[in-house]
C-alpha cells in the first residue's frame, strides 16, 4: 500500500476554453504519463476521448487520471467547465481533496470559473489559482490578477509567482517566496537564472504583499512583521501552507500550458500546499441515511473500508461502471461491499484505476483513491459504499435542477420502446436528467440543463444505441374552468324500432374556488332518477370534463348538483343516463362565462445586484407577479410567479441578459386564469382543425 501522506486528490476547475485538458495533458506529457502530448484541437486528448468532446472540442464529462511528481501520486479529476455540464463538475468536487482554478488570462473570470469556485467553497477545498495562456496574444497578468482578486475574495487570492514576459515574450516565472527565476526552453525544462533587472521591483512589492498576507493569518508572525523583524523561509512556507489549508490563502501562479511554463511550479505548489488525504478536513458521515452527519471518517488504510460514488458511465456493451472515492480503508479485486444508500450488497471483479478512456486493473487501492468497478447491481452516483460490518452514511450533493423542457419522441415509428430505454439509460449516467410524462398532453418530456446538454445526449443515445430521438416544443397544460351558474336539462331520447335508450338529466353547475377540483352532489328526490342510474349520470359528466369543452383540456374547479329528471322502465339504462350526464354539463358549460385557466411557475432567480433591474423588467414583461427579493452578498434572489407558457425559452434570455451569471429554478405554483388574448388562441387553436373535419 502506497503512503496515504504522498497521495493528492484534485479537480481541475475553470470556465471552457480556458486551456483546463491542454494543462492536464501537459502534466501527463511532462511526467512521462503519456508519450505524446495529447491535443484537444486534434482530437487526440486522452481526456477528452467522447466522439461528442471531440466534435465540440470541450469536456463534456469529468475524466480521471494519476501521474507520480517528486515521489508523491497526484490523481486529478479534469472537470467540464461548460455551463450545460457543471454538474459533473459539481459532484465530482465532493470526492477530491483540493482543486486548481485555472483562469484565462486573456478572456479572465468567466461564469463557470464563479461556479467552480462556489463548489469548492461548499465542499471546503484549499485551493491554488493559476493564470494560464500567459502566451496568448493580449495576455495580461496584472489585469487578470486584479479581475481574480475582485471577483473573489475568499479564500484570498495572493500571488505566489509573477511572469517573465507576455504573449509571445512569455519565457518563465518568479518565484516570490525565493526571489528565483526561472526560463523555460521547449520541452518545459527550467534554468533558474538572475531575476531580469525590469522586474526587481515588481518582485520586492509583490513578495512584501505576499510576507504580509502569510503573516496575517499568523498570530505569531504577524507580530514580528509588525515589529520588523525577519521571518524565516521555514516560518513562511509552514504558515502558508496552513493558510491554503485553512482556506485563507489561495496562491496565484502562472502557466502556458502548450509550451509548458511554469507546470513544474504548479505541480510543487500542488504537493506542497493542497492536502493529503491525512490533512484534508475529515469526511462527515452518519449512521443512517436520515441521521445527522457526526461521524468522521479518518482516512486510515487499515480501517474498515467506506467511500463515495461521484460518478456513473452506462456502456451497451461493457455495462455499467461506477467511479467512487475511498475514504477509508482498502479495497482489493474480487471482493465486496455494501452499499449503505440501498441496503445492497454487492460484488465485483477487477479493480481499475482511470486513466482517461483507458481502465488499468490495479491490485489494491486505498484513501484518496479513485476507483471505478463494473457491473454493480444497484449502486448509482451519490451512493454510499462501506463494509457491512461497519456501514456509514455519507449525505451526497442532490443533482441540479434541469432549466429546459422539451417533448421527445422516437424519429421513426415503431422505435418508441427503445428511444425511452436509452434514455432511461442515460438517466442513470447522467442525474441532471429527468424523463416524465405529462399525463394531460400525453407527451413524455425530457429535462436538462441546457439545449446543448440535451444536444449532447441525443447525439450519444445515437451511437450508442442507434436511435434517433426528436425535441419538440413541449404543450403547455391549460384547464377549463367557469365563472358562473347555469341550470340545464340533458336528454338523450333513442328509439331504433327495438328497445330504445331513455335518459333525463336536470343539473345545476357553478363555479368552485380555484384549487377545488370537482364536486358531485345528488339532490333527487321521490325517485324521479333510480338511484342505480345515478352513479352513471356522474360518470357521464367526468368524462365529460377529461375531454375538455372549448379547448380539448380538463374541466376544473365545478360544483354539479344533479336535481332533478326522468326515466322509462324499458329504454333507460346506465349508458343513457351517462349520455344525459354528459350532454348536460356540457350544454351548461357553455352558459357559465367558461374560461382558460393557464399554470403559473414560482420562478426563483439569482443574478449579481447589477442585472437585478434587468431580470425585474424581464419578469414583468412577462406577466410576472413579483413577490419579493432577498440579498445574499453581492447577489439578489428574486421570486415570482410568472406563466408556464411565457417560459419556455427562458433560459437563454437569462444568459443572455447576465452573460451566464444568474441561475433560475421553477416549481409549479398554481392555476390562475389566463388573459382573454390567450383564452382566445386556445380556444381557436383546438376548434379550427375539428371545424375543418366537421
Amino acid at each position: 500500500m502506497k503512503d496515504v501522506a504522498k497521495q493528492r486528490t484534485i479537480a481541475l476547475i475553470a470556465h471552457g476554453g480556458s486551456g483546463k485538458t491542454t494543462l492536464a495533458e501537459a502534466f501527463l506529457f511532462l511526467t512521462k504519463t503519456t508519450s505524446r502530448f495529447g491535443s484537444v484541437t486534434e482530437g487526440t486528448s486522452v481526456l477528452d476521448f467522447e466522439p461528442e468532446e471531440i466534435k465540440r472540442k470541450s469536456s463534456v464529462n469529468a475524466a480521471f487520471h494519476s501521474f507520480p511528481w517528486k515521489k508523491c501520486q497526484i490523481t486529478f479529476a479534469d472537470t467540464p467547465g461548460g455551463e450545460n455540464f457543471l454538474n459533473d463538475t459539481r459532484t465530482v468536487s465532493q470526492g477530491v481533496d483540493g482543486a486548481v482554478v485555472l483562469v484565462d488570462a486573456v478572456d479572465m473570470v468567466k461564469v463557470s470559473t464563479e461556479k467552480g469556485w462556489a463548489f469548492s467553497d461548499a465542499f471546503g477545498l484549499p485551493r491554488i489559482v493559476v493564470i494560464n495562456k500567459m502566451d496568448r496574444e493580449r495576455a495580461d497578468f496584472q489585469k487578470t490578477l486584479e479581475n481574480i482578486q475582485e471577483i473573489f475574495t475568499h479564500p484570498r487570492p495572493i500571488p505566489i509567482a509573477i511572469p517573465i514576459g507576455a504573449e509571445n515574450s512569455f519565457k518563465g516565472v518568479v518565484d516570490l517566496l525565493r526571489q528565483k527565476a526561472f526560463v523555460y526552453d521547449n520541452a518545459g525544462k527550467a534554468t533558474e537564472g538572475p531575476i531580469p533587472a525590469e522586474l526587481t521591483k515588481e518582485v520586492a512589492e509583490s513578495r512584501e504583499k505576499l510576507i504580509e498576507a502569510i503573516a496575517e493569518t499568523d498570530d505569531v508572525l504577524v507580530e514580528k512583521f509588525l515589529e520588523g523583524q525577519e521571518i524565516t523561509d521555514a516560518e513562511l512556507d509552514k504558515a502558508l501552507k496552513a493558510a491554503v489549508l485553512n482556506g485563507q490563502i489561495a496562491p496565484v501562479t502562472v502557466a502556458a500550458g502548450l509550451k509548458l511554463i511554469g507546470l513544474d511550479q504548479v505541480l510543487d505548489l500542488i504537493i506542497g500546499l493542497l492536502p493529503s488525504p491525512l490533512e484534508r478536513k475529515p469526511f462527515m458521515g452518519a449512521a443512517a441515511a436520515d441521521g445527522e452527519p457526526d461521524i468522521a471518517k479518518t482516512p486510515d488504510p487499515a480501517a474498515p473500508f467506506s467511500g463515495l460514488t461521484i460518478k456513473t458511465i452506462v456502456d451497451p456493451f461493457a455495462g455499467q461502471l461506477t467511479i467512487f472515492r475511498i475514504i477509508s480503508g482498502s479495497l482489493t479485486p474480487d471482493s465486496g461491499f455494501l452499499n449503505v444508500t440501498r441496503g445492497q450488497k454487492e460484488r465485483f471483479g477487477l479493480l481499475f484505476a482511470l486513466e482517461g478512456k483507458a481502465q488499468k486493473a490495479v491490485d489494491e487501492a486505498g484513501p484518496g483513491d479513485i476507483v471505478a468497478v463494473s457491473k454493480l447491481k444497484s449502486s448509482l452516483t451519490g451512493d454510499s459504499l462501506a463494509e457491512e460490518s461497519a456501514p456509514i452514511f455519507f449525505p451526497a450533493v442532490k443533482p441540479m435542477e434541469p432549466v429546459v423542457s422539451f417533448a421527445v419522441e422516437a424519429k421513426t415509428k415503431g422505435d418508441e420502446e427503445k428511444v425511452f430505454a436509452a434514455i432511461n439509460k442515460m438517466t442513470i449516467e447522467d442525474v441532471t436528467l429527468r424523463l416524465t410524462r405529462n399525463n394531460q398532453t400525453k407527451e413524455m418530456i425530457l429535462a436538462g440543463m441546457g439545449q446543448v446538454h440535451l444536444d449532447t445526449v441525443l447525439e450519444k443515445i445515437k451511437r450508442k444505441y442507434g436511435v434517433d430521438v426528436v425535441l419538440k416544443a413541449p404543450k403547455v397544460a391549460f384547464k377549463e374552468t367557469i365563472k358562473g351558474r347555469a341550470k340545464v336539462q340533458g336528454k338523450y331520447k333513442k328509439q331504433t324500432g327495438g328497445k330504445g335508450q331513455y335518459g333525463d338529466a336536470v343539473i345545476e353547475l357553478e363555479p368552485l374556488p380555484r384549487g377545488e377540483g370537482f364536486v358531485f352532489e345528488d339532490k333527487i328526490v321521490g325517485g324521479v332518477i333510480p338511484r342505480q342510474y345515478i352513479p352513471a349520470v356522474e360518470k357521464g359528466i367526468v368524462e365529460a370534463m377529461a375531454g375538455g369543452v372549448v379547448s380539448g383540456n380538463p374541466v376544473v374547479d365545478c360544483k354539479v348538483a344533479l336535481v332533478f329528471g326522468s326515466y322509462h322502465d324499458v329504454d333507460s339504462s346506465e349508458m343513457a343516463f351517462k349520455i344525459a350526464g354528459s350532454m348536460a354539463f356540457k350544454k351548461a358549460f357553455m352558459e357559465c362565462k367558461p374560461t382558460i385557466l393557464e399554470p403559473i411557475m414560482l420562478l426563483t432567480v439569482t443574478v449579481p445586484d447589477e442585472f437585478m433591474g434587468d431580470v425585474m423588467g424581464d419578469i414583468s414583461s412577462r406577466r410576472g407577479k413579483l413577490l419579493g427579493t432577498e440579498s445574499h452578498g453581492k447577489r439578489q434572489v428574486i421570486n415570482a410567479h410568472v406563466p408556464q407558457m411565457e417560459l419556455l425559452s427562458y433560459s437563454p434570455s437569462l444568459t443572455s441578459m447576465t452573460g451566464g451569471r444568474g441561475d433560475f429554478s421553477l416549481e409549479f405554483a398554481h392555476y390562475d386564469e389566463a388573459p382573454a388574448q390567450v383564452r382566445d388562441k386556445v380556444i381557436s387553436e383546438y376548434q379550427q382543425p375539428h371545424e375543418e373535419k366537421e
